[in-house]
């Protein structure tokens, strides 16, 4: 089982470049998890890329989209 340092390390914290998409890793009570979608950091907030909605959880960090490729199927899949 990946240690939540672990987790982390693979990830950048602060903003990224703005209007730059990314994959997040945020927290809850329960624990750590990668959001399913690409998210934007523009005017101090962080959104998801496809709605806008505001993301409301703890965010860990940041990687650009395309090191993230969902259940194998390639980042221009998952983005």
């Amino acid at each position: 089982m990946a240690t939540r340092a672990g987790r982390i390390s693979a990830f950048e914290e602060g903003p990224p470049p703005e209007g730059r998409p990314v994959r997040l890793l945020c927290e809850d009570h329960v624990g750590t998890y990668l959001l399913p979608f690409p998210c934007l950091h523009a005017d101090g907030a962080w959104r998801n890329a496809r709605t806008g909605e505001a993301i409301a959880g703890t965010v860990l960090g940041w990687r650009p989209v395309e090191d993230f490729s969902p259940r194998g199927r390639g980042p221009a899949a998952g983005a």
